[in-house]
Protein backbone atom coordinates (compact mmCIF):
# COMPACT_ATOMS: atom_id res chain seq x y z
CA UNK A 1 0.00 0.00 0.00
CA UNK A 2 1.27 3.33 -0.89
CA UNK A 3 2.37 5.53 2.16
CA UNK A 4 -0.20 8.55 0.64
CA UNK A 5 -2.65 6.66 0.11
CA UNK A 6 -2.76 4.95 3.73
CA UNK A 7 -1.85 8.04 5.25
CA UNK A 8 -5.39 9.01 3.59
CA UNK A 9 -7.02 5.96 4.78
CA UNK A 10 -5.99 6.41 8.38
CA UNK A 11 -7.26 10.30 8.66
CA UNK A 12 -10.75 9.65 7.04
CA UNK A 13 -11.35 6.45 9.58
CA UNK A 14 -10.32 8.77 12.30
CA UNK A 15 -12.99 11.32 10.77
CA UNK A 16 -15.75 9.19 10.23
CA UNK A 17 -15.29 7.47 13.77
CA UNK A 18 -15.28 11.05 15.38
CA UNK A 19 -18.73 11.74 13.27
CA UNK A 20 -20.09 9.01 14.76
CA UNK A 21 -19.61 9.77 18.48
CA UNK A 22 -20.51 13.62 17.96
CA UNK A 23 -23.31 11.96 16.23
CA UNK A 24 -23.95 9.42 19.13
CA UNK A 25 -23.66 12.58 21.58
CA UNK A 26 -26.43 14.47 20.11
CA UNK A 27 -28.26 11.42 20.02
CA UNK A 28 -28.15 10.85 23.52
CA UNK A 29 -28.50 14.16 24.38
CA UNK A 30 -32.01 14.56 22.84
CA UNK A 31 -33.05 11.30 24.30
CA UNK A 32 -32.18 12.16 28.14
CA UNK A 33 -33.89 15.92 27.84
CA UNK A 34 -37.65 14.47 26.67
CA UNK A 35 -39.85 12.87 29.48
CA UNK A 36 -40.66 10.03 26.86
CA UNK A 37 -37.35 8.83 26.29
CA UNK A 38 -37.19 5.48 24.57
CA UNK A 39 -35.12 2.40 25.05
CA UNK A 40 -34.06 1.57 21.65
CA UNK A 41 -33.14 4.80 20.78
CA UNK A 42 -30.36 5.15 23.67
CA UNK A 43 -29.39 1.65 22.95
CA UNK A 44 -28.58 2.80 19.34
CA UNK A 45 -27.10 6.36 20.49
CA UNK A 46 -24.85 4.08 22.87
CA UNK A 47 -24.12 1.71 20.28
CA UNK A 48 -23.27 4.14 17.57
CA UNK A 49 -20.96 6.37 20.47
CA UNK A 50 -19.04 2.75 21.05
CA UNK A 51 -18.72 1.89 17.35
CA UNK A 52 -17.17 5.61 17.17
CA UNK A 53 -14.32 5.01 19.75
CA UNK A 54 -13.88 2.14 18.65
CA UNK A 55 -12.28 3.73 15.22
CA UNK A 56 -11.19 6.70 16.03
CA UNK A 57 -9.02 5.07 19.73
CA UNK A 58 -6.31 3.22 17.60
CA UNK A 59 -5.98 6.18 15.14
CA UNK A 60 -5.12 8.09 18.26
CA UNK A 61 -3.13 5.93 20.33
CA UNK A 62 -0.68 5.40 17.07
CA UNK A 63 -0.58 8.33 16.64
CA UNK A 64 0.25 9.25 20.54
CA UNK A 65 2.83 6.82 19.97
CA UNK A 66 4.47 8.40 16.96
CA UNK A 67 5.05 11.63 19.32
CA UNK A 68 7.62 9.34 21.77
CA UNK A 69 9.54 8.33 19.59
CA UNK A 70 12.33 9.07 16.43
CA UNK A 71 11.10 9.94 13.25
CA UNK A 72 13.26 6.88 11.71
CA UNK A 73 12.15 3.97 10.44
CA UNK A 74 15.40 1.45 10.02
CA UNK A 75 16.40 0.29 13.56
CA UNK A 76 19.74 -2.12 14.08
CA UNK A 77 20.86 -4.08 17.47
CA UNK A 78 24.32 -3.14 15.85
CA UNK A 79 24.87 0.68 14.48
CA UNK A 80 28.46 0.12 13.38
CA UNK A 81 27.95 -2.83 11.37
CA UNK A 82 24.52 -3.27 10.32
CA UNK A 83 23.19 -6.68 9.84
CA UNK A 84 22.99 -6.18 5.56
CA UNK A 85 19.89 -7.13 2.63
CA UNK A 86 20.31 -9.63 0.38
CA UNK A 87 17.75 -11.07 -1.25
CA UNK A 88 15.04 -8.89 -0.03
CA UNK A 89 16.90 -6.09 -2.19
CA UNK A 90 14.97 -7.67 -4.62
CA UNK A 91 11.81 -6.78 -3.40
CA UNK A 92 11.87 -3.38 -2.92
CA UNK A 93 11.90 -0.79 -5.67
CA UNK A 94 12.80 3.20 -5.87
CA UNK A 95 9.56 3.86 -4.24
CA UNK A 96 10.33 2.39 -1.20
CA UNK A 97 12.61 3.75 2.02
CA UNK A 98 16.57 3.49 0.97
CA UNK A 99 18.93 0.63 3.16
CA UNK A 100 22.21 2.73 3.45
CA UNK A 101 20.55 4.03 6.52
CA UNK A 102 22.18 7.64 5.39
CA UNK A 103 18.08 9.03 6.15
CA UNK A 104 18.31 11.21 8.30
CA UNK A 105 21.68 11.60 8.49
CA UNK A 106 21.83 11.17 12.44
CA UNK A 107 20.24 7.83 12.25
CA UNK A 108 22.35 6.56 14.50
CA UNK A 109 22.48 9.36 17.15
CA UNK A 110 18.18 9.37 17.03
CA UNK A 111 17.85 5.61 17.65
CA UNK A 112 20.28 6.20 20.25
CA UNK A 113 18.80 8.57 21.84
CA UNK A 114 15.16 7.20 21.41
CA UNK A 115 16.03 3.24 22.19
CA UNK A 116 19.39 3.55 24.30
CA UNK A 117 18.09 -0.37 25.60
CA UNK A 118 18.15 -2.13 22.34
CA UNK A 119 20.80 -3.90 21.62
CA UNK A 120 22.06 -7.41 20.49
CA UNK A 121 20.83 -10.86 22.45
CA UNK A 122 23.79 -12.85 23.74
CA UNK A 123 22.93 -16.55 24.60
CA UNK A 124 24.94 -19.63 25.91
CA UNK A 125 23.84 -21.99 22.97
CA UNK A 126 25.73 -23.36 19.93
CA UNK A 127 25.05 -20.86 16.85
CA UNK A 128 23.21 -23.60 15.30
CA UNK A 129 20.62 -24.33 18.06
CA UNK A 130 19.93 -20.48 17.81
CA UNK A 131 19.79 -20.41 13.93
CA UNK A 132 17.48 -23.11 14.00
CA UNK A 133 15.41 -21.63 17.36
CA UNK A 134 15.09 -18.32 15.90
CA UNK A 135 14.06 -19.87 11.95
CA UNK A 136 10.95 -21.52 14.14
CA UNK A 137 10.19 -18.41 15.65
CA UNK A 138 9.90 -16.24 12.78
CA UNK A 139 7.80 -18.63 11.18
CA UNK A 140 5.35 -18.84 14.19
CA UNK A 141 4.80 -15.09 13.85
CA UNK A 142 3.68 -15.51 10.89
CA UNK A 143 6.53 -13.64 8.86
CA UNK A 144 7.29 -14.22 5.01
CA UNK A 145 10.87 -16.32 4.84
CA UNK A 146 12.52 -14.87 2.42
CA UNK A 147 15.79 -16.17 2.81
CA UNK A 148 17.96 -18.20 4.89
CA UNK A 149 21.37 -19.69 5.01
CA UNK A 150 22.60 -21.50 7.70
CA UNK A 151 26.29 -21.04 6.29
CA UNK A 152 26.07 -17.14 6.88
CA UNK A 153 23.80 -17.25 9.93
CA UNK A 154 21.52 -15.18 7.93
CA UNK A 155 17.75 -15.02 8.02
CA UNK A 156 15.38 -12.27 5.62
CA UNK A 157 11.79 -11.96 6.11
CA UNK A 158 9.42 -9.99 5.80
CA UNK A 159 6.66 -9.05 8.23
CA UNK A 160 3.47 -7.35 7.35
CA UNK A 161 1.72 -5.07 10.11
CA UNK A 162 -2.10 -6.20 10.62
CA UNK A 163 -3.47 -2.42 11.23
CA UNK A 164 -2.50 -0.76 7.64
CA UNK A 165 -0.64 -3.74 6.05
CA UNK A 166 2.76 -1.76 5.77
CA UNK A 167 5.23 -4.37 4.73
CA UNK A 168 8.75 -4.22 7.42
CA UNK A 169 11.29 -5.98 6.22
CA UNK A 170 14.12 -8.03 8.52
CA UNK A 171 17.32 -9.43 8.94
CA UNK A 172 18.93 -11.58 11.76
CA UNK A 173 22.29 -12.24 12.17
CA UNK A 174 23.40 -14.85 14.16
CA UNK A 175 27.07 -15.96 15.08
CA UNK A 176 29.72 -17.37 17.24
CA UNK A 177 31.44 -15.09 19.97
CA UNK A 178 34.13 -17.17 22.20
CA UNK A 179 31.74 -19.76 23.66
CA UNK A 180 28.60 -18.10 23.10
CA UNK A 181 26.37 -17.07 20.03
CA UNK A 182 25.52 -12.94 19.61
CA UNK A 183 22.24 -12.28 18.03
CA UNK A 184 22.00 -9.17 15.96
CA UNK A 185 18.80 -7.92 14.22
CA UNK A 186 17.27 -5.41 12.18
CA UNK A 187 14.09 -3.80 11.03
CA UNK A 188 13.22 -1.53 8.37
CA UNK A 189 9.97 -0.26 6.70
CA UNK A 190 9.68 -0.30 3.27
CA UNK A 191 7.74 2.91 3.19
CA UNK A 192 6.93 5.92 5.79
CA UNK A 193 9.44 8.22 7.75
CA UNK A 194 8.43 7.16 11.04
CA UNK A 195 7.77 3.74 12.34
CA UNK A 196 5.91 4.59 14.94
CA UNK A 197 8.39 2.71 17.18
CA UNK A 198 6.78 -0.35 15.24
CA UNK A 199 10.35 -1.55 13.94
CA UNK A 200 12.23 -1.32 17.54
CA UNK A 201 9.25 -3.14 19.38
CA UNK A 202 9.57 -5.84 16.66
CA UNK A 203 13.30 -6.93 17.58
CA UNK A 204 12.57 -6.28 21.35
CA UNK A 205 9.94 -8.68 21.16
CA UNK A 206 11.63 -11.80 18.80
CA UNK A 207 14.81 -11.16 20.97
CA UNK A 208 13.08 -11.79 24.28
CA UNK A 209 11.24 -15.07 22.86
CA UNK A 210 14.60 -16.16 21.44
CA UNK A 211 16.04 -16.01 24.63
CA UNK A 212 13.39 -17.56 26.24
CA UNK A 213 13.78 -20.92 24.29
CA UNK A 214 14.60 -23.50 26.17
Amino acid sequence: MNYQVALVILIGGAALGMMAILSAIVSILAIITPVDTKVTGALSAFAGLALGLTVVAPVFLTIQAGYKVPRIHDISTDLQNPPSFETILTLRTTEHNALDRQTPANLTLLQQAGYPDLGPLLIDKDPSQVFSEAVALAKTRGWEIIAVSAEDGIIEATDTTQFMGFKDDVVIRVSAKVDKTIVDMRSASRIGISDMGTNAARIKAFLHDLNSEK
